[in-house]
């Protein structure tokens, strides 16, 4: 039997269009982009204009049940079900996350899909890409050096000396113990996660205990995913100025505005404000754009993406960060409520896998073989599972969208067990639900689940939010802890009431919610799996993203920092001196 061919072995192998094809094929021409060698290039915002009397595209988010560590294969769906469309004939456009390199030299080793579904060039969109992550740290150190300067020429200058030379920025009288900004880099470095800076000479700084995040951890990034592109420079601007960055001695909030950085932070940003076209191996066009965490902040790619995609094709395929519970929410409370767009349908990706674990399967974990159970029927154990699947489409249900159940089928998976899941989906309210082969066949693979969808789209959709903006910061987050994660009741600690009470006297209430939990649960404990009822939800913290346009609640320990594993990813990536490509992505 011939061996299978590797993630980056079917990328490299495939025959691509030039970027100006996959354009001009949109109806974009060469004024309408900048490129970036031969297989990637920007598009202008102000295609929108040009576009806008078009009307918008069906809409569809691809999201997913409660996965396990190892990832169900949403990515892979959301890219198959794209060329499942072109397959059959639709004019589709698929809108994704830039993954963050860290992850990529840690555990993941890529995030461009996988087998025959998958976005080219693999190694460009796994690596720097056009840049945006780049732009997005250095706009964010920006503000963090602007930070330690004044505070360093407020300890030292007098108010009339201040005056004379910055007349533009009062004196802020920063509080160090309220300076909520870390600086960022796109590795995973765990020894970085709290440092100490200001060591040495007076003129290196006030000493300070701080911290670095994952630059994909920035609200600066989850600004650029939230950005209103018909508003384009203006919107980003606003929302850099917004950011509170720390308070005062008084407690009162200091906002990037104050420091007067703002507008140098939006000349760093102003080119990433473009998404990034590239293309899906059946040659269907791919925005690559924006790539915020998916705990700490929304874990969507960008609106301005989804806004142009929408005027260009017929279907626009989308996907939302971890599972249901988590990306779906936020796409639909966050995403839409900002964007004010309404999704057509929802694809759950499922897999027996999955739900044989939320049965009460064995331990599953990265890097160990799987147990038996995962890979011979059992027909009774999946059984057990189903109601995670069950929970996750009522919950897309409450938004009024139609769902489509996505089965990821692997190899050991039998017609009983996709069958078991097919009549549970429908019987709990899902139009369908489909098995999807896209990563071992690709368009042929996601055709019938493409059909699916189209005729999911066809049905009434009476899209709502699950709350509305003047309700109470506590209400939001027992409605969400309610009605999605199905818990008892949320108790709050000491912490996360003072917050409460601030962020209302500020006028942050209005927000909406990012609740920061694990997605490897319903509940904030990654261990409970299934569907756990009779628990509460601790809030121990909440904080605010003003720039963003969020608050986020802190149902547990959040790492905006991850660490390398014991065996890193990149031990395996290398170049092939003899003909320079990339080897070891995956």
């Amino acid at each position: 039997m011939p061996a299978v061919p590797s993630d980056i072995e079917i990328a490299q192998a495939a025959t691509l269009k030039p970027i100006i094809q996959v354009a001009q094929a949109l109806g974009l021409t060469e004024d309408d982009l900048d490129y970036f060698g031969k297989w990637k290039a920007k598009v202008h915002l102000d295609v929108l204009d040009q576009l806008k009397s078009r009307p918008n595209a069906k809409y569809i988010d691809v999201t997913a049940i409660t996965p396990t560590p190892l990832g169900e294969g949403k990515t892979v769906t959301t890219i198959g079900l794209s060329q499942g469309l072109g397959y059959i004939g639709k004019n589709v456009f698929t809108c994704i996350r830039q993954p963050s390199m860290g992850p990529t030299f840690g555990i993941k080793g890529g995030a461009a899909g996988g087998g025959y579904a998958q976005v080219v060039p693999m190694e460009d969109f796994n690596l720097h890409l056009t840049g945006d992550i780049h732009a997005v740290g250095i706009a964010h150190n920006l503000l963090a050096a602007a930070i330690d300067a004044r505070i360093m020429f407020e300890d030292r200058y007098s108010d009339q000396r201040l005056q004379k030379v910055a007349p533009e920025i009062r004196r802020l009288n920063i509080d160090p113990y309220g300076i909520m900004w870390n600086r960022v880099v796109d590795v995973n470095d765990s020894a970085v996660r709290n440092v100490i800076i200001g060591l040495g000479t007076k003129n290196d700084g006030r000493p300070r205990q701080t911290g670095y995040d994952i630059t994909v951890a920035s609200e600066i990034m989850a600004i650029l995913a939230l950005t209103d592109g018909y508003k384009g420079l203006r919107d980003l601007r606003e929302r850099l100025g917004r950011i509170v960055w720390g308070t005062d001695k008084s407690g009162n909030p200091l906002t990037a505005e104050d420091l007067k950085v703002a507008g140098a932070m939006t000349v760093l940003m102003r080119d990433a404000l473009m998404p990034n076209l590239m293309q899906t191996l059946a040659g269907t066009p791919a925005f690559v754009h924006a790539g915020p965490f998916a705990n700490i902040a929304q874990g969507n790619s960008s609106i301005i993406a989804d806004q142009i995609a929408l005027k260009l094709a017929d279907y626009v395929v989308t996907e939302s960060g971890f599972g249901a519970d988590c990306g779906m929410e936020k796409f639909m409370d966050i995403k839409c409520r900002a964007s004010g767009l309404k999704p057509n349908c929802v694809v759950l990706v499922a897999t027996v896998r999955a739900l044989k674990m939320h049965g009460g399967g064995p331990n599953v974990a990265p890097g160990k073989p799987l147990d038996k159970a995962y890979t011979e029927e059992n027909l009774e154990l999946l059984k057990a599972g189903l109601p995670n699947l069950v929970q996750h489409i009522e919950n897309a249900r409450k938004f009024g969208v139609p769902v489509v159940v996505a089965v990821n089928r692997f190899t050991s998976d039998t017609e009983a067990e996709i069958e078991l899941i097919r009549k549970a989906a429908i019987k709990a309210g899902a139009e369908d639900a489909v098995m999807s082969d896209v990563w071992a066949n690709g368009g042929a693979g996601g055709a019938d689940l493409a059909r699916a969808v189209v005729a999911a789209c066809e049905k009434p959709s009476d899209f709502r939010l699950l709350y509305p903006d003047d309700m109470s910061i506590k209400d939001k987050i027992e409605t969400i802890a309610r009605e999605i994660y199905r818990a008892d009741g949320v108790e709050y600690s000491p912490e996360a009431e003072d917050k409460i009470k601030l962020f209302t006297k500020y006028g942050f209430d209005k927000l909406p919610l990012c609740m920061a939990k694990t997605h490897l649960s319903f509940t904030h404990n990654p261990m409970l799996k299934g569907t756990p009822r009779g628990w509460t939800l601790p809030i121990r913290d909440i904080r605010a993203s003003v720039g963003a346009g969020f608050l986020f609640p802190l149902c547990g320990t959040m790492r905006t920092m991850p660490g390398l594993p014991s065996r890193p990813v990149f031990v395996d990536i290398d170049i092939d001196l003899e003909t320079g490509k990339v080897k070891g992505l995956s």
